[in-house]
């Protein structure tokens, strides 16, 4: 038994006391508390605001090297630990050891990464139409934002925000998510260790008052958000009710087409990952599998095969493929959705079936499920859990229009060995990302992440897009 974590609020460079009527729990094993932690609202929110304001001018106007020398700093102490951080966020959040400290070390290297961006910041010089005149542009940071994190991934995301923001002279007030306050308190921890100000990073936790005290306070000037639809519609009302700059990331219902021509071995390996790796959790998973007649039943028979064959277990035993889901309510979601496709007449291949384990866990079954139709409820909706539908087409054009047939349009793919397929889709797939022989999860991080239509709304994250959101964008003219 690990002992249990007494989170605080993070304001103005100092842990704040409060009291901890919160829980955060091991999804592995249900007896273990991870951490209690207190429960903020808007008046915490007004203090971590207060201290990001107070702090901005100094931050803003600090010689981007000072910016950069901390995010390379915190990037190294970060990486120095991640097999600790990354236990912690295993037992926290329920992924695979590997899987846990693999995003722990991702985030450290978002750090160094937008170390380097905090001095590459650039503008143009350019000829005005008028003799004598120059025409400058530059950006210039913004103010303060406010950041709300999803329990997905809660070292990955909180560092994706956070370093653009800060890399480019902003200060910060970060809501994590509920149920992993331990592993984003772990990276604001690390942040002040590398020497950051106080008031520049400031975090609060707690539920959705906090996030909706961030998203009214007039003193924030932009907001990301990481999460659902539903709840990401009301946050960006809500900023642009008040004219605050408001990114939005509402998360997926991504198709992999499986073509005839497919490597079959290549294309059951990238379906396996891309549907049940991170136990389904991840915006990009691949949950709408459209597969050509031809290979459709060999396709579905192997994968099967290799889904029936993961081992779910104990998040932090080396054998574990598969963890548990975050929550309860996720597994209950997940077991719901499998519920209504089998009453709608899909087949189960595998799975479907409530797990008992040693640990008493939130564990779902892989579940693969066959034979459904385009327009069921099990490929319009998220379900964010370990379950993967298939729908049969005849010809490409049909895989192309029910690929492209519902309000999400975060990531896409295909699996083929035609260079003709592969490029049309790419150019005709409605998604913020197309990947091609590749599983639909899984992204570098020194490039715009963000899809279309309503998976995303604003500036794309990660890489120098993350400028676009980030920074303000000004022309000056000058006459000599």
């Amino acid at each position: 038994m690990t002992d249990t974590l007494d989170l605080a609020h993070w304001i103005n460079g100092e842990k704040v006391n409060a009291d901890r009527p919160g829980e955060s729990h091991n999804p592995s094993n249900t007896n273990e508390i991870i951490a209690r932690t207190p429960k903020g609202g808007a008046a915490e929110v007004d203090l971590a605001v207060a201290a990001a304001k107070a702090a901005f001018e100094s931050w803003s106007e600090a010689s981007p090297e000072v910016r950069s020398d901390i995010l390379d700093k915190a990037s190294n102490i970060l990486m120095e630990r991640r097999e600790q951080v990354g236990r912690l966020l295993s037992r926290e959040e329920g992924k695979t050891l590997a899987e846990g400290i693999g995003e722990t070390a991702r985030a450290a290297r978002i750090l160094k990464y937008f170390a380097g961006e905090a001095l590459r910041i650039h503008g143009q010089n350019m000829l005005s139409t008028r003799p004598g005149v120059e025409i400058q542009t530059y950006r210039q940071p913004v103010g303060v934002f406010g950041l709300i994190t999803p329990w997905n991934f809660p070292i990955a995301i909180p560092a994706w925000k956070i370093a653009p923001a800060i890399a480019f002279g902003n200060t910060v007030v970060i809501k994590p998510a509920g149920p992993t306050p331990a592993t984003a308190e772990a990276l604001i921890a690390i942040l002040h260790e590398a020497g950051l100000p106080a008031g520049v990073v400031n975090m609060v936790i707690g539920d959705g008052d906090v996030g909706r005290a961030i998203v009214a306070h007039k003193d924030i000037d932009g907001i990301s958000f990481t999460g659902s639809q539903g709840v990401g519609q009301g946050v960006g009302k809500g900023a642009m009710e008040r004219q605050a700059r408001v990114q939005l990331e509402m998360g997926g219902k991504n198709p992999l087409v499986v073509l005839d021509d497919a490597d079959l071995d290549r294309a059951v390996a990238i379906a396996l990952d891309g549907s049940f790796f991170a136990t389904g959790q991840r915006c990009t998973a691949s949950s709408r599998l459209i597969v050509q007649d031809g290979i459709h039943d060999r396709f579905v028979e192997a994968l099967g095969e290799k889904v029936r064959a993961l081992k779910v277990g104990d998040a932090l035993d080396p054998t574990t493929q598969m963890g548990p889901a975050v929550s309860e309510s996720q597994m209950e979601t997940s077991y719901k959705y499998i519920d209504i496709a089998r009453s709608a007449g899909g087949r189960i291949v595998t799975g479907g079936n409530r797990l008992n384990l040693d640990n008493p866990g939130w564990y779902v079954q892989p579940t693969l499920i066959a034979d459904t139709s385009p327009d069921a409820v099990i490929n319009t909706e998220e379900v964010f859990g370990p379950v993967a539908s298939t729908i049969r087409v005849k010809s490409y054009d049909e895989a192309l229009e029910i690929a492209n047939g519902v309000e999400f349009g975060l990531s896409a793919g295909i699996a083929t060995t035609s260079l003709k397929y592969a490029r049309d889709f790419q150019r005709r797939a409605k998604a913020g990302m197309v990947m091609v022989n590749l599983a639909t999860a899984g992204v570098d991080y020194h490039v715009g992440f963000g899809g279309s239509k309503k998976s995303s709304y604003g500036a794309r994250e990660q890489g120098y897009n993350a400028a676009e959101f980030f920074t303000q964008h000004k022309t000056a003219y000058s006459w000599s």
